[in-house]
């Protein structure tokens, strides 16, 4: 009986069958290799937790053929660990909060000290549907786990099974391999020595012929020794026959320079996809689908040479019941000689290693499947020598530090890249990882030789030898610029729009409670003013809010465009009223003023007002403002100029990012930072282009373009 915490059965109706399969694998208690471990590495950073474990369950223990983050753990009780449970069900079994769990709550690795509390396994399922062992995630905190990640999970542990699987079969591919060379070697001998003695038979004939010949008087006693000779020559040639019949591997003789199928047994007949009705038959009349492969001419050239031709894997067109398949073949072609030298005969001996080449290329198609995952993640991986500290990279990994793919590379290299103050923390972190067995991992800064500042994230496990010294670290690095420069721009984002919709909210509220006040005195003389600042207030807040719903809409790809034809200078004159109402600024339409365009009116509307307000907004001593019209090629362009202070080169490449929020001349002003690229979004959404052209001092145009 074993030890069970969880007070439910966890013994599954099939646990008979189910040991049967798992012993299939020959994977219990071996240890551990690198494709498993990669597995299990690659789960722990995809859901960035400590521990991940590829396990198999036998009938009283959990063995972890890959373990990272639980040290150096061979083996639980199956009593106690959650793998246990997960093997019951072929879904995903998951507990976000183990201390919720009324099965758990006997459980020492939830009760004791370790502390789980998360758990996800995704049972590892055989071809003929046995659940043999888990990939596992745990923390040591809740978590939320969703129907994506379940199918992630889910795939990562068919992944696992399929390299199990291939494993299984490699195994066995070899051991048959082996088996066939022996019986190869064998055959051959007793072929070599059934020739010696068919020749040694020939001697004793000849003799005795002369023999029979010299003398008529021992006729008759030299009868019987003849008969009983030939019996035993008959009984020699059944025994060959019936060796070479049932022999394991294909086995032919093909006479003369016809090439005659003279011997076949069964193995070679099947290879061929042919019956007996073939002996007797040249070889290119009794297989038609050898023409234009090679094999013919080269047994006519062994036939002429009289050399031995060894094939190694060679791809032949057979057809199999109907079917022109590839097959691949190891053969040998052994001319047989007369007393004159002269070849009247080629053997051929076949073994088929089709399904070995096959589980070969299985095998490269997995390994390509990585590299293709690696290179879509922009994944750089790499392997330091820990004992010379030579370091080798992908192309990626070399692109993302700065380097070449020629250059020679070295632990040092990469350290002097990283700027200093993260250096001495990832050594400690390294000699820490190699001292406690666990994976390495770390996020700092680098400067590359263009002088440019990226941030990287790398992560590493260690590999030691058979005496448990640190030989090597084999891991991964990922630029994270983006992501860390996104986080900061977001956060700022975040404090700028709480702030930016506070504003007008808190002057509202004022207003309304001043309206509330008097509202038994309607025809107070503030209650116009009240009313004005009401709607400024609301004006704003809907701006803001327009540019938030916009955001959105951009983000899940919901802009929608509601295009008809109309005319450009029009819709210039009918915009941006509220400006030439004020008085403060004049608007100047130029250029082409008959164009017309097909697009989204209200939205290029919403581009060119943008564009204006900017132009109020940061050029305030500019009178005028220009709207330009120009035909280019196959385009419109629009540009909006002023004739302020202009804006700084450095800044220019990052005005349509999102959440960019300038400051001019050290002043600040109100928005989200979001209506450049909104029009951005827009102008793409057209098929256009968007940009702009300033010089300190002197002024700016922002423009864009259309298809006409």
């Amino acid at each position: 009986m074993i030890e069970n915490t969880f007070g439910i059965n966890i013994i599954p109706e099939n646990e008979v069958q189910r040991l049967e399969a798992l012993q299939r694998y020959r994977i219990t208690d071996t240890p551990s290799e690198e494709s498993f471990d990669g597995i299990a590495q690659l789960a722990a950073q995809i859901f960035n937790v400590p521990i991940s474990l590829l396990s198999v369950v036998d009938s009283e223990s959990v063995f972890f053929k890959a373990n990272i983050g639980m040290g150096n753990a061979k083996k639980a009780n199956r009593g106690k660990s959650l793998c246990a449970l997960a093997i019951l069900d072929k879904d995903v079994t998951v507990f976000e909060d183990a201390l919720k769990e009324s099965c758990l709550q006997a459980n020492p690795n939830v009760m004791g000290d370790f502390g789980l509390r998360f758990y996800a396994g995704a049972p590892l399922i055989t071809h003929d549907g046995f659940l043999i062992g888990t990939l596992c995630i745990i923390d040591q905190k809740p978590r939320e786990f969703s129907d994506s990640e379940r199918a992630i999970l889910e795939g990562l542990a068919k992944t696992a099974m399929d390299q199990i699987e291939l494993r299984r079969s490699s195994l066995e591919t070899i051991e048959q391999a082996q088996q066939v060379n022996r019986q190869l070697i064998t055959t051959q001998e007793n072929l070599k020595k059934a020739v010696q003695d068919l020749a040694e038979f020939n001697v004793e004939m000849e003799a005795t012929n002369e023999m029979l010949n010299s003398t008529n008087i021992e006729l008759t006693k030299s009868f019987d020794l003849t008969i009983s000779l030939n019996q035993d020559l008959k009984k020699s040639r059944q025994r060959l026959q019936s060796f070479i019949s049932k022999a394991p591997i294909a086995f032919g003789i093909l006479t003369g320079r016809d090439l005659v199928i003279e011997v076949a047994n069964e193995m070679i007949l099947k290879v061929w996809g042919k019956t007996s009705d073939v002996l007797r038959l040249p070889l290119a009349e009794a297989l038609p689908e050898l023409k234009g492969q090679p094999y013919l001419s080269i047994l006519d050239n062994v036939f002429t040479s009289g050399k031995t031709y060894i094939g190694d894997t060679a791809p032949v067109k057979l057809e199999v019941e109907g079917i022109l398949s590839d097959c691949f073949f190891d053969f040998i072609y052994e001319p047989l000689r007369n007393d004159s030298g002269e070849t009247i005969a080629i053997i051929v001996i076949a073994n088929e290693v089709t399904e070995r080449i096959n589980k070969k290329k299985e095998l490269e198609d997995l390994n390509q499947q990585l590299e293709i995952a690696l290179n879509a993640g922009q994944l750089g991986s790499y392997h330091l020598n820990i004992q010379n500290q030579e370091l080798t990279g992908s192309s990626i990994f070399r692109t993302i530090y700065g380097l070449k793919d020629d250059e020679d590379l070295r632990f040092e290299d990469i350290m002097n890249i990283i700027m200093p103050e993260y250096r001495e923390p990832i050594y400690d972190k390294i000699n820490q990882s190699i001292e406690s067995r666990e994976p390495y991992s770390a996020e700092y800064k680098i400067k590359k030789k263009d002088q440019s500042i990226h941030w990287i994230h790398s992560s590493g496990l260690p590999s030691y030898d058979a005496n448990g010294v640190a030989v090597g670290m084999t891991g991964i690095a990922i630029d994270i610029t983006k992501r860390k420069n996104y986080e900061t721009q977001k956060d700022d984002f975040l404090g700028i729009a709480s702030h930016e919709l506070k504003t007008p909210i808190t002057s509202l509220k004022a207003t309304i409670q001043l309206l509330t006040r008097l509202k038994e005195n309607p025809n107070h003389q503030m209650i116009p003013r009240l009313i004005d600042q009401s709607s400024q207030s609301l004006e704003k807040l809907n701006n803001l809010v327009d540019d938030l719903l916009n955001m959105h809409r951009i983000s899940e790809d919901q802009l929608q465009l509601k295009k008809q034809t109309f005319n450009i200078s029009k819709m210039l004159e009918d915009c941006c009223n509220d400006i030439r109402l004020d008085g403060q600024f004049k608007l100047i339409i130029d250029g082409d003023l008959s164009t017309n365009v097909t697009a989204d009116e209200h939205r290029i509307e919403q581009v060119v007002v943008n564009f204006v307000n900017n132009a109020v907004k940061y050029a305030a001593d500019s009178e005028k403002i220009h709207l330009i019209i120009e035909q280019i090629e196959k385009n419109v362009k629009i540009t909006v100029k002023d004739f302020g202070a202009g804006i700084d080169p450095s800044v220019q490449p990052y005005l349509f990012d999102r959440y960019y929020r300038a400051t001019h001349e050290g002043r600040k002003y109100s928005g989200l930072g979001l209506g450049l690229y909104i029009s951005s979004e827009i102008i793409k959404k057209h098929g256009g282009e968007i940009g702009v052209e300033s010089t300190v001092g002197e002024g700016s145009s922002f423009w864009f373009t259309l298809p006409l």
